[in-house]
Parts: structure tokens; C-alpha cells; sequence
């Protein structure tokens, strides 16, 4: 049983021996101008495609990740170059890091330089150090995600009607 539709074809009468042969024919000149191998390579052609878009989302992740690490090995320079020394502190500064409130001890001039937003705390090895404000940006725009304290100074316009208005809370009041 070769063909049954063929065969069935054959004897109901509806095509003779010889278009059946040419369909024949017909079919096998198909076959031989689309090999069964050229399959392989669409579906290989396909796969080597994909390696390749994976390999290149691989290399922009090693990029990105090698640019990330630079920065922060930058900021991290720049952060040892300017640290602002707090030896013999006595006088505590409370900020929020992680939201937990932290404390150093400061001498009062620097206390005084960290209230007003001219000096900015940083975590470095462990431990917080004080750096200078334009340090603190730097490194704010070099690594994001490092936690970088300053304080933020804002003048709010007095009211007028406000009677407490001619008492000023000084910047540096301890509670």
C-alpha cells in the first residue's frame, strides 16, 4: 500500500497512471531541490543566533558591572583623600544611617560645619569618617547606593503673623 488516497484515486477513475507518476516525479524534484538537511540549519542559524544575543547581554552586564566597580573604587579613593580628622571630639553628632539613628563625637567646630551642610559623614572601612560636602557630592553621583549623610539646610520664609517669628532656633541646639 503505497499511496491509499492514490490508489483509491487511481481506481474511482478520477486520475490516470500517468498524472499520478508526474505527481510522483513532481514531488520527489521537490524533495531534492529542498534538501532534509537545510532544516538543521534554519533551526541552527536560530540557535546561533540567540547565543549571540545572550552573549551580548552578557558582556553589557560584565561592562556594567566593571563600570560600577570603577566608580566605586573613584569614590572610595576620593573619600581616603579628603577625610576630615576627628580626633579629640567630644560633642556628639546624631544622624540617621539605615534608618537607625547613629552618633559620632565631633570637635565643635566640625559640629557646627555638619549642621550648617558644609561637612558630610560617609561609612568607610567599618567606621564613619567626616568628609567635605563637594567630596560628598562627588561621591553621591559616583555610587548612589553608598549611604552619604549631609545635612540639609533650608530657610523656610518667616509668616507674618507668626509671634515666634524674632526667635530663631540656632542651628546647632542640643536637645
Amino acid at each position: 500500500m503505497v499511496n491509499s488516497l492514490q490508489a483509491q484515486l487511481l481506481k474511482a477513475g478520477l486520475v490516470d497512471e500517468k498524472k499520478l507518476k508526474q505527481a510522483q516525479r513532481a514531488k520527489k524534484k521537490q524533495a531534492k531541490a529542498q534538501p532534509a538537511g537545510e532544516k538543521a540549519p534554519n533551526t541552527a542559524q536560530q540557535a546561533r543566533e540567540q547565543k549571540a544575543a545572550r552573549d551580548r547581554e552578557l558582556n553589557q552586564q560584565r561592562e556594567a558591572e566593571s563600570a560600577r566597580k570603577a566608580a566605586e573604587a573613584q569614590a572610595k579613593q576620593m573619600i581616603e583623600q579628603a577625610v576630615v580628622e576627628r580626633t579629640g571630639g567630644e560633642t556628639p553628632y546624631q544622624f540617621v544611617a539605615k534608618n537607625k539613628i547613629k552618633k559620632i563625637h565631633v570637635t565643635e567646630e566640625q559640629f557646627g560645619l555638619l549642621s550648617r551642610g558644609r561637612l558630610g559623614i560617609t561609612r568607610l572601612s567599618g567606621g564613619f569618617v567626616l568628609i567635605p560636602v563637594e567630596v560628598a557630592e562627588k561621591v553621591r553621583e559616583r555610587a548612589p547606593h553608598w549611604p552619604v549623610h549631609v545635612a540639609e539646610v533650608s530657610k523656610q520664609p518667616v509668616a507674618e503673623d507668626d509671634p515666634y517669628a524674632a526667635y530663631q532656633i540656632p542651628d546647632d541646639l542640643m536637645w
